[in-house]
């Protein structure tokens, strides 16, 4: 009996991930996904950061598998202070090694260099707030559910550039998303940050453990996505008085 109970409740809330609706996310608010952007299409994005910082991005599906990208920012770019550029442009590349299929997850690594908030430039950090993934694994299974498509996605990561704080271990990350429509979308991640253990910027503490971050997908547009990211939940209030609010602006096409 209790057999037959798991199985219907299984059944009820998942289903097969050949039967879902919509398509894998290629990320969340920060961490990668195992998805992808299809061959002869590209993304442009822009990120709206604290301290009056843009991040903009341009990405390239050049196959089913594999997508390019790369990304350059500022922070107060907004407002009246000194625009400080980003050191230089990050890269971006993701090839899709394992596609998803009803009983196997996708799997696909990368390597993205971008990380968030401003670029601390002292000689003992030199790194952004939130360290970038660099090289990557990640993992990504997709369901309908009751609730609409549901993907979660787990990974690992190491960092290759932003090791000056010596503080270089090999890091972990999850999220979930739900679409509960082809219009609306809850996101949810979590990165462990093990290799940002000994973060001194005043911005950012993590004390508490990690970054959690939770944000809402709104698709304006069929091609037109608004994010609204709340970030850094898990926040210190010795260092930070809140968590950190963002825009993202996402803009997807076909040549």
């Amino acid at each position: 009996m209790q057999k037959l109970v798991f199985t219907i409740l299984f059944t009820f809330l998942f289903v097969e991930a050949q039967q879902q609706l919509y398509p894998p996310p290629t990320s969340l608010i920060t961490i990668p996904t195992a998805g992808s952007l299809t061959r002869g299409s590209f993304s442009a994005g822009m990120r709206i950061q604290k301290d009056g910082g843009l991040l903009n991005s341009l990405a390239v599906g050049f196959s089913d598998r594999f997508m390019f990208g790369i990304s350059l920012g500022a922070s107060n770019l907004i407002g009246d202070q000194k625009p400080i550029p980003n050191p230089r442009p990050e890269l971006m590349l993701k090839y899709r090694v394992i596609d998803e299929s009803l009983t196997m997850p996708a799997l696909s690594l990368g390597i993205d260099s971008q990380g968030f908030g401003k670029y601390n430039e002292a000689d003992s950090i030199r790194r952004y707030d939130v360290k970038g993934f660099g090289l990557y694994l990640v993992s990504s299974k997709n369901w309908k559910s009751i609730f609409g498509n549901l993907g979660l996605h787990f990974g690992v990561n190491y960092n290759l550039t932003e090791n000056i704080d010596q503080d270089d271990d090999l890091n972990l990350f999850t999220g979930v998303d739900i679409e509960f429509n082809p219009e609306f979308s809850f996101l949810i991640e979590y990165n462990a940050a093990l290799n940002q253990n000994n973060m001194t910027a005043k911005t950012i503490s993590l004390s508490n453990g990690g970054f959690l971050n939770a944000g809402l997908r709104f698709s304006i547009f069929e091609n037109l996505h608004l994010e609204l990211h709340f970030n850094n939940l898990l926040f210190d209030e010795e260092k930070v008085s809140y968590y950190n609010r963002e825009v993202k602006i996402n803009y997807i096409e076909y040549f």
